[in-house]
């Protein structure tokens, strides 16, 4: 009796795990303020996000969003891979990450991103904003690092053209940004701005100047 609970437990938490991988394809992707496209690396098939360069102001709704997909908590996991579009400013970072609990019409989201090129660069204040959350539409980068210093960013190692794996815990007003399989996050947001009762979408999220490249996404909804 006792194997047969344990096979049984061990059959459904496998199960589960073949629950979480979502196939993402041109059915259930839409692109908003972004070019859309895929292409192989390695051999394999990824999504491939490209900035607008008409787009100037900074943390907007540039996303890929899963359509008809319904996400208050549980965790979200991807990997991202980011490039510097040609004759990208210097400003430019490499901005890519997460959207979640995106609203109907885009119009609100929370969202944790990285900019890889801040992870290697002999600037520490650079260095400790190599991660990033923001809430659209009203709690962008900039007013955040001026109400709140260096409460909502981080630094870990990271750079260009680099397989990164981001996993996010979302729980309440709670979000965790965990990278590589880390056991330990990279970032702790208590207090996501838009409150805990929110739902929405999940998106492939980049900034300005930014090639972004995504595969293997899972979600485990709570």
């Amino acid at each position: 009796m006792k194997s047969f609970i344990i096979f049984f437990t061990v059959m459904m938490f496998s199960l589960r795990l073949s629950a979480q991988r979502i196939k993402i394809n041109k059915k259930n992707l839409e692109a908003n303020q972004v070019y859309l496209s895929f292409v192989k690396i390695k051999g394999k098939e990824v999504v491939k996000v490209e900035a607008d360069t008409t787009i100037k102001a900074t943390d907007e709704a540039t996303i890929v969003k899963l359509k008809s997909f319904d996400f208050m908590n549980g965790t979200i996991e991807v990997k991202v891979l980011s490039r510097l579009m040609k004759n990208a400013p210097a400003f430019a970072r490499g901005f890519i990450g997460l959207a979640f609990r995106i609203g109907e019409k885009n119009e609100k989201f929370e969202s944790i991103y990285i900019r890889p090129t801040n992870g290697r660069v002999d600037d520490q204040i650079r260095r400790n904003r190599s991660i990033q959350y923001f809430a659209f539409p009203d709690y962008r980068f900039d007013k955040l690092r001026k109400t709140d210093p260096e409460k909502y960013e981080s630094y870990t190692d990271m750079g260009l053209n680099e397989w990164i794996i981001m996993r996010i815990e979302v729980a309440g007003a709670q979000a965790k940004l965990f990278l590589n399989y880390s056991k330990h996050p990279s970032l702790v947001v208590n207090d996501l701005k838009l409150g805990t009762d929110n739902a929405g979408s999940i998106g492939l999220w980049i900034g300005n100047w930014t090639e972004g490249y995504f595969k293997d996404l899972k979600v485990i909804k709570q």
